[in-house]
């Protein structure tokens, strides 16, 4: 998979308060550059506790669950799109089907 925007995963964890979110995101980017996720059943079956969602949208636990990634799947063109990083707090406030922030 091709991920939009690595960038966006290094702002998130640049900030002192979300430091500890670097090696997990670090992982999941890595993870998922060698994916080739056709389906949600693909995702699934490599991140169990990944939730599908509407908009091919899929969340991530990062961190034990510490942290909540959003990321639109554009599965025939084989990209991963950023869409949310945040705490469950700020995860609980948004609309994940619609969410772009980054």
């Amino acid at each position: 998979m091709r991920v939009i925007a690595k960038s966006t995963l290094k702002k998130f964890w640049g900030q002192l308060e979300y430091r500890d979110a670097q090696g997990p995101l670090e992982s999941w980017y890595e993870e998922t550059l060698k994916a080739d996720w056709k389906s949600p059943q693909a995702i699934k079956t490599q991140y169990r506790n990944a939730s599908i969602c509407g908009n091919n949208r899929v969340v991530f636990n990062i961190g034990g669950n510490k942290y909540r990634l959003v990321v639109e799947i554009q599965y025939q063109a084989n990209i991963a799109w950023v869409k949310f990083i945040g705490t469950h707090e700020q995860y609980d406030k948004i609309d994940v089907e619609n969410v772009n922030e980054y």
